[in-house]
């Protein structure tokens, strides 16, 4: 069923097919767990915020109006779990810092993205930059890089940004990744900059 468009996975899902299910949830899953993760979620809170939307598919399934646009639909329903899930952990632990150290300093620890962006030096000096960017950069390449690719509708929809702005601050953000990787700097590459890639070495 990989093949059909989502208004007819819906249409079969309504219908209790279960194999309209599991095409649905291959086919998304990922880009809901790219979106928890660009929010900076733990691994048990992202693991929360997926399922918890796929409950909500469950009991809104009757009254999705354009089932075509599902992938955008589970977008902002997950983007909107994640937020209630920190809300509830703010009211948990008042007086927890936002900024480096709060919530956007959380590690994304366990992700088999990050593991593998480590398994070399070039890769771990690729991760340091990543992680120097600033935040907005951070979240749009973390859900552009989601396996099936999301559309611009479905990236607009995690993120809560408009469509047009998406390819703009795409090249500016992978211009700056350049830049840092380019930069030598010892904070990415150690202080003799051997681990700095060879192909990006100047002279």
């Amino acid at each position: 069923m990989t093949h059909l468009r989502d208004a007819h996975l819906v249409a079969r899902a309504r219908a209790a097919h279960t194999a309209a299910w599991q095409s649905l949830t291959d086919r998304y899953t990922n880009l809901l767990w790219s979106v928890a993760r660009s929010l900076q979620m733990s691994d048990a809170d992202a693991a929360d915020a997926v399922q918890t939307t796929w409950l909500r598919l469950v009991e809104h399934l009757g009254a999705i109006r354009e089932p075509d646009h599902l992938g955008s639909w589970l977008a902002t329903t997950v983007r909107r779990e994640c937020y209630d899930i920190r809300r509830r952990a703010q009211r948990v632990r008042p007086g927890e810092p936002d900024g480096p150290g709060g919530w956007e300093g959380v590690a994304a620890g366990g992700d088999p993205l990050d593991s593998a962006l480590l398994v070399h030096e070039r890769d771990a000096a690729l991760w340091r930059a990543y992680q120097a960017m600033k935040p907005h950069c951070r979240r749009l390449l973390r859900v552009l890089m989601a396996d099936p690719p999301p559309s611009y509708a479905e990236v607009a929809a995690a993120l809560d940004i408009p469509i047009g702005s998406i390819g703009p601050t795409r090249q500016r953000c992978l211009r700056c990744l350049r830049e840092l990787l380019l930069s030598g700097d010892p904070a990415l590459f150690g202080d003799s900059g051997a681990a700095r890639p060879a192909e990006m070495r100047e002279g």
